[in-house]
């Protein structure tokens, strides 16, 4: 009795040492401690180039931001500028706020994937009974071998996941960052548009008094009266239609700045800028937009983790299921006290042959999912070069129609408005030559600015893409003409 005891104890002596060793290694392989909050919001900084608030993937707020939003909801208190717009949609964003917040189920899953196994305690108690000389206290432990040591491989995948999530996260921000500006500019350039249309409504109202006092005196038809007062009331139509538009894209900036009731009052600063003199792309930009594609990286990382989880599985498939374990019995007396005899410890294994299933089905669909993320990734990045190649055009036609506009059209409808003005004080034509040469250079100013709205607009999708992120392209705006009425007679003054 007293040699099998040795033994028993020998044997456990030698077998929790590797049981231990075995822990730790794979806890260390697995990397047990997933990163944390922080690390993860510097990370989304570093990938979207763009400076997120303390406040935005929490519920903490900054109490002085640049920005103007001292708190989650309020209005800011100074006009609103593009890059204001972005800063508050950042801090104030639910939507986005989401996304950031989702990286925290990768990163629980990250950290789950790399705890072991819990070990098995099993306690058997044998009490005193006829024929029994003894009462028996039997005490087991055990843990899966296995879980252990394919730790490592499941938390590796695990990791690429996290990653995945940090690269959606961050192309979400620039996602917002050009839907912001895209609305910014819609705004602003529906806002300056109404200002015309207001102005062009009054030269409709002139010539429609003008046409009734001429009616009046003899001058003109009636046909004139009926033609010019058609096309004021036309023109009252046009100008609502650009109010309700503004309204539009006021809630659309609204929402996607995350304000709401008294915080809505908010308002815009200046009209639309103009277009730069020379337009700046940068060279072999196909090249810096598949580098930074957010949307490459993201699959990627998806591979890599489509690739672990096959590898995980393939050794699922060809690894026996082992548990080893510690077992000890002690003998009780009658009243339950500790008998003479002292613990007597064991140990043991326990495996599965991998026989009948060796996870051939999962690793089966794990490797198609591969296949199909691969595919997906090579048709995505024929997808940036277009984008990229599309962008480019789109910027560079938008930028040569705004400074068309600019440079040619609106002087040269400023110079037919000037010399109408010289004609009419020569009584060469009439009043309704003259309004309606003012209300064409009106229309070529409703035309320039929706030109300076899709040039804007266009940079920011360009800009986008070189930050790693495909954007759909903002549609157009409000109309971008006034209804036309002429008469068919002059009357003079």
């Amino acid at each position: 009795m007293r040699t099998e005891h040795l033994r028993s104890r020998a044997l456990a002596s030698r077998l929790l040492p590797l049981v231990a060793g075995l822990a730790l290694s794979s806890a260390a392989a697995a990397g047990c401690a997933a990163p944390s909050s922080t690390a993860d919001m510097a990370r989304i900084r570093e990938l979207s180039r763009v400076e997120l608030p303390p406040s935005a993937a929490s519920e903490e707020v900054d109490p002085a931001p640049a920005d103007g939003a001292r708190a989650l909801g309020q209005a800011p208190r100074q006009p609103l500028t593009a890059d204001a717009a972005v800063r508050i949609a950042l801090l104030n964003n639910r939507e986005l706020r989401a996304v950031l917040k989702e990286v925290g189920v990768a990163r629980g899953n990250l950290e789950q994937a790399g705890k072991l196994p819990n070990p098995e305690i099993a306690i058997g108690v044998t009490p005193l009974q006829e024929g029994v000389e003894h009462a028996h206290l039997e005490l087991e432990v055990e843990i899966d071998l296995t879980s252990a040591l394919l730790a490592p491989l499941h938390a590796r995948a695990a990791r690429s996941e996290h990653e995945a999530a940090r690269y959606r996260a961050a192309g979400a921000v620039v996602d917002l960052g050009y839907q912001v500006r895209a609305a910014f500019y819609a705004a602003q350039a529906a806002e300056q548009r109404l200002g015309i249309a207001n102005r062009a409504l009054d030269a409709f109202a002139a010539a429609r008094d003008a046409a009734r006092a001429l009616f009046e005196a003899g001058n003109v038809p009636e046909l004139d009266v009926a033609t010019q007062e058609a096309g004021y009331e036309e023109a009252r139509v046009t100008a609502a239609q650009m109010e309700l538009e503004l309204l539009s894209q006021r809630e659309r900036l609204t929402r996607l700045l995350g304000l709401s009731g008294a915080a809505t009052s908010w308002t815009i600063a200046g009209a639309v800028p103009a277009a730069p003199e020379a337009l700046a792309t940068p060279p072999r930009a196909e090249s810096l937009a598949l580098r930074a594609s957010l949307e490459l990286a993201e699959l990627r990382s998806r591979l890599e983790a489509a690739a672990g989880r096959a590898g995980a599985l393939r050794a699922e498939g060809w690894v026996p299921d082992v548990a080893i374990g510690v077992h000890g019995e002690r003998e009780l007396g009658a009243s339950g006290e500790a008998h003479e005899h002292p613990w007597v410890l064991g140990a043991g294994v326990r495996l599965s042959l991998p026989i009948f299933d060796r996870r051939q089905g999962a690793e089966a669909a794990q490797a198609a999912e591969f296949d199909g993320l691969l595919e997906r990734y090579h048709g995505r990045a024929v997808d940036v070069r277009s984008a990229v190649r599309e962008a480019q055009s789109r910027l560079s036609f938008a930028h040569a129609r705004a400074r068309h506009y600019e440079r040619v059209i609106l002087p040269a409808r400023k110079r037919v408005l000037e010399q109408t003005l010289l004609q009419y004080n020569a009584m060469q034509v009439g009043v309704f030559q003259l309004l309606s040469a003012r209300r064409e250079q009106l229309d070529a100013e409703l035309a320039a600015v929706e030109a300076l709205r899709e040039h804007w607009t266009a940079k920011a999708a360009f800009d986008a893409l070189l930050a790693g992120r495909r954007v759909e392209a903002a549609g157009a705006g409000a109309p971008a003409a006034m209804p036309r009425a002429s008469a068919t007679g002059e009357g003079g003054h």
